[in-house]
């Protein structure tokens, strides 16, 4: 799972890698793509500072409603701006540029309708969790932590702004569902703190560059205990009290996106937006379905190859249990995560000829966000090379991490899944900035778990338990497809979500239910793994069958990612037109 930006602005993405040859740009065309990128950056300060651009370093994104009314203009003008240059006189790479620039922009200004800002805070993320930007800061300069206290100061009028919102929630009934609310308390009580150097924000503070001065170190570590006391713990008191007292008991109890305002219509959306098909809800959950029975038979065949006598549950019981599929300590657990990835990284060239140039780290989560948050993601480096991709790692609770996901997860969330899909855009040859950082769910999330899948090729599943994993991994994405659509279009309940969950994948307890809320919260959003990968894989099975001997994996997976990141259709476009090009070629 890519770990998704705060954007408070539009987020553009890319099509196909037509710039890798020289070509005629528009300059009118290339201008608006500069613009509206600037735009971006100006309008959501922690985009700027994810992508590595340090200006805007000392403030938060404006969520005042008449921002919000500006932004939306904005998007509307520059859909506009975009209508007027004349699309037929483009070369052919600016033309793929401008249809999908108009696929972002017209998803944008029809989103807006739904009003999604009136939700501003998420179990797994918001004004709570908003230390978190410090992981990606530089804090090399006095400045760097100047600028981190400037952004302290400007905590109150933020977190004011964001129960400013909530409060339109509340007039709109455009509310969240209780059951993901109730885990929210918790996370803001965290950052209720009596000792200022016990808080999220000081952390910066506590190591500095051997480059700033003890007396500037002293200055800044006791200002910002000041500016911690004095402004942030007393606007997370402010927001603690409204969240629990007035926000809380007014959240709703049902769970299905179908229940928000003009919610049928909402979840429609969602998930041709994330799938970026026409797929609908019905066809989605036909297709998990049987996905899911195809698995299953693959898993039987498995457990057999394991020697195990029982049933499939009793298997699922018996990984999600035994000891002996655990690490003790969350030691022990980062530690296996870091040697797996050293041993992924020599097998890359059996399925990739080109490796990107941008290294890559593993991290452990961070432990005031861990218990609500995923088994892993894949945080991107920034744009201009600066900083590393980061492959987070769940270490909460080491006894519900298995030792048989490590394999296909570390596939997905750092190489060759995420690490490789978002590196590799960035090295797209004279590609606008919004094409290098693209990011399509279906595109994305459905190269991870195609990545999932090359571990076969790289030999990492020689053990039937870890293949079994892969195939768990797989299921779970099966999975997706039914719960997701039964519990926002079918009148799923949440406790049928997750007791069929259960029933399919061998995940433990503390995943599923983590899953099964995430799916809740962000409706639509978990469709695009499977499907994406479906296409992949269906795209690759093409090119094998009218290739034969001409196929070569290596080079079909790097055709995959030199589009950077696109919608499936025009995947599919690439692919026959390189299908093409290798049968004509001699």
């Amino acid at each position: 799972m890519f770990r998704p930006l705060l954007l408070a602005a539009l987020t553009l993405a890319a099509v196909l890698p037509a710039h890798a040859q020289t070509t005629a740009q528009n300059p009118t065309l290339h201008k608006l793509f500069a613009d509206e990128w600037e735009r971006g950056l100006r309008e959501s300060p922690e985009n700027a500072s994810y992508n590595g651009d340090p200006r805007f370093n000392d403030r938060w994104t404006d969520f005042s409603l008449s921002a919000i009314a500006a932004r939306q203009e904005e998007d509307r003008a520059a859909l506009e701006k975009l209508h007027a240059i004349d699309r037929k006189a483009l070369s052919a790479a600016d033309q793929l540029d401008y249809d999908t620039f108009e696929w972002n922009l017209q998803r944008s200004i029809e989103r807006q309708k739904f009003h999604e800002y009136q939700q501003p805070i998420s179990h797994q993320g918001g004004p709570q969790t908003a230390d978190g930007i410090a992981e990606v800061l530089p804090f090399a300069t006095v400045k760097d932590y100047q600028d981190w206290l400037k952004r302290l100061q400007a905590l109150p009028k933020s977190l004011d702004q964001v129960v400013a919102l909530m409060q339109e929630g509340v007039k709109a009934g455009n509310l969240p569902p209780r059951v993901l609310m109730q885990r929210v308390p918790a996370q803001i009580a965290g950052q209720v703190v009596d000792d200022p150097a016990k808080s999220a924000f000081y952390k910066p503070f506590l190591k500095f560059p051997d480059s700033i001065a003890q007396a500037d170190r002293d200055k800044l570590q006791a200002e910002a205990k000041r500016v911690i006391a004095s402004d942030v713990v007393p606007a997370y008191r402010k927001l603690q009290a409204y969240f629990n007292d007035e926000y809380l008991p007014k959240t709703r109890e049902s769970i299905a996106a179908t229940d928000l305002p003009d919610g049928k219509a909402y979840y429609d959306f969602l998930a041709r937006y994330y799938t970026t098909t026409e797929l609908t809800a019905d066809q989605i959950h036909a297709i998990g379905l049987k996905e899911v029975a195809r698995i299953r038979a693959e898993m039987e065949k498995v457990k057999t190859q394991t020697g195990f006598k029982g049933t499939l549950a009793e298997f699922f019981a018996y990984l999600r249990s035994d000891p002996k599929f655990f690490h003790k300590t969350p030691d022990e657990l980062l530690t296996a995560y870091r040697a797996l990835s050293k041993r992924i990284d020599p097998e890359l060239v059996k399925v990739f000829k080109t490796i990107p140039r941008l290294p890559y780290g593993v991290r452990p989560i961070p432990d005031n966000i861990a218990p609500d948050t995923t088994t892993a993601y894949y945080q991107p480096g920034a744009s201009d090379g600066t900083r590393p991709g980061y492959y987070y790692v769940n270490l909460y609770k080491p006894e519900v991490r298995p030792t048989w996901e490590m394999v296909p997860l570390s596939l997905h969330e750092a190489v060759p899944g995420h690490h490789f899909q978002f590196a590799r855009g960035l090295e797209i040859p004279d590609a606008p900035m919004f094409r290098r950082t693209a990011y399509f769910v279906a595109y994305g999330e459905g190269w991870g778990l195609y990545a999932e899948q090359l571990g076969f090729e790289m030999g990492l599943y020689d053990d039937p338990y870890d293949h079994f994993g892969q195939l768990v991994y797989e299921m779970w994405r099966a999975v997706r497809l039914v719960v997701d659509t039964g519990m926002h279009a079918k009148g799923w309940s949440r406790e049928r979500a997750i007791a069929y969950f259960k029933d399919n994948a061998a995940k433990t307890e503390q995943d599923i239910v983590n899953e099964i809320d995430r799916y809740i919260g962000t409706p639509g959003q978990a469709l695009a793994y499977k499907i994406g990968q479906m296409k992949i894989s269906e795209l690759r099975a093409r090119a094998q069958r009218e290739l034969g001997p001409k196929f070569d994996l290596r080079e079909y997976n790097d055709a995959v990612l030199e589009t950077g990141s696109v919608p499936l259709e025009a995947l599919e476009k690439h692919i026959d037109a390189w299908i093409s090009a290798k049968k004509a070629a001699k």
